[in-house]
């Protein structure tokens, strides 16, 4: 079937998923798109689109019929040039998928993990002893930014000099999933400076021996990886692996001064810590979406896409229907929030997710145990990117426990 043909089977839309407005708050277009249809043609870019949580699933688990090979933004990096190298986790389908995700796991052992969780713990309470102290701070640029960006770089085994790199390059790979808009150029600013320092950061010489990164190296050793394709594992960490953590803790933060009830219930059983940041990456959707493209003809809900077609899969759509979530805009720590797509779902959902979700329970848990209540001290400012949710600036006081 031609792209025409398929059009004409389902309804259309001009939504923009890179317009500032849509990135500022997705949540009604996206209530709007899953009105519309389970698949939506989204006529200014030529793709479909998907944001009801069942579709959504599908697609994700369907790595045969809807591929990453072709890149997991806008453009199809098979056919069109790319600025950097494919990524050989996010962006390759098995059996090559298969190999490279094996060498990565055995890295994150328990025992490594439990030691890392200790760490975690210890490095979140003293952040927290200092942010109480001061009262009243910037809840992106001294919490968030500053957790992800110091405590799992050290656990990663990255040099100290440098991590200014880290958010920037995040920033270039995520808006580069997008079109190549403003957005994207301003981020590519300074780009040959980032890339060189990152590219420099991911090989075996750059990472303490006793670091998460070195011991990706160890299936080098092992003969199921070259050295090259070790370094292009490490890579996602620096970017994936940091921005998640980042936004969800920022847009955490906010959700928690709007449901001060929720922050009461947390403090009373810090039990909840890791629940209550699942319902934070579920609701706020840290990312919103990436593409898949068929490589078939497929049929989703009785829409046949052709193949070799981009498919837009909306995360932060998932996560809100009503059907699947009782009050999906409501923000409930205790909610059952098992099959969320925050960190994506099936063969390629996010390789650091466990490493976020530690950081996460860690700095909630310990800030619920000092801070007896929040408030805003300014207006919180939205931080655009073409496939990211997050803050610019988020001012709060708070009451110490």
């Amino acid at each position: 079937m031609t792209q025409a043909a398929a059009v004409t089977s389902c309804p259309s839309s001009d939504l923009d998923p890179f317009s500032d407005e849509f990135l500022a708050d997705p949540f009604p277009s996206l209530t709007e798109v899953r009105a519309l249809g389970p698949v939506v043609f989204l006529e200014r870019y030529g793709v479909f689109m998907v944001a009801n949580h069942v579709e959504v699933q599908a697609v994700l688990r369907d790595h045969h019929r809807f591929s990453s090979a072709a890149g997991t933004g806008l453009a199809n990096v098979v056919n069109e040039p790319s600025w950097r190298k494919p990524s050989i986790l996010l962006e390759v389908d098995p059996p090559v998928h298969t190999r490279n995700r094996a060498v990565v796991a055995r890295a994150m052992s328990p025992k490594l993990l439990k030691t890392l969780q200790e760490t975690f713990d210890e490095r979140a309470g003293q952040l927290a002893d200092a942010l109480v102290a001061l009262g009243s701070f910037d809840a992106v640029t001294d919490l968030a930014e500053i957790f992800p960006t110091r405590v799992f770089p050290d656990a990663f085994g990255l040099r100290d000099e440098g991590r200014e790199h880290l958010l920037a390059y995040g920033a270039l790979v995520f808006n580069g999933t997008g079109p190549p808009n403003e957005r994207f150029q301003r981020s590519f600013e300074h780009a040959d400076e980032v890339i060189g320092w990152i590219t420099a950061q991911c090989r075996r010489d750059a990472l303490r021996p006793d670091g998460l990164g070195a011991l990706i190296y160890l299936g080098v050793d092992a003969g199921e990886v070259t050295e090259e394709e070790a370094a292009l594992l490490v890579r996602p960490f620096l970017s994936a692996g940091i921005d998640t953590t980042v936004n969800a803790l920022a847009l955490g933060v906010l959700a928690f001064i709007r449901f001060l009830d929720q922050w009461a219930l947390l403090r009373r059983d810090r039990g909840l810590a890791k629940n209550a940041f699942e319902e934070i990456v579920r609701r706020e959707s840290p990312v919103i979406g990436f593409f898949r493209t068929t490589n078939q003809e497929v049929s989703v809900a009785g829409v046949i896409i052709p193949a070799d077609t981009k498919v837009l899969v909306s995360f932060a759509g998932a996560n809100r229907v009503p059907a699947r979530w009782e009050h999906p805009d409501e923000f409930d720590i205790t909610r059952r929030v098992v099959g969320h797509a925050g960190f994506g779902v099936g063969i390629h959902n996010c390789v650091g997710q466990v490493i976020a979700r530690m950081e996460g329970e860690s700095i909630l848990a310990a800030l619920a145990d000092r801070i007896g209540s929040w408030e805003l001290a300014g207006e919180p400012v939205a931080r655009l990117n073409n496939t990211l949710r997050g803050l610019e600036t988020l001012p709060v006081r708070v009451t110490p426990a």
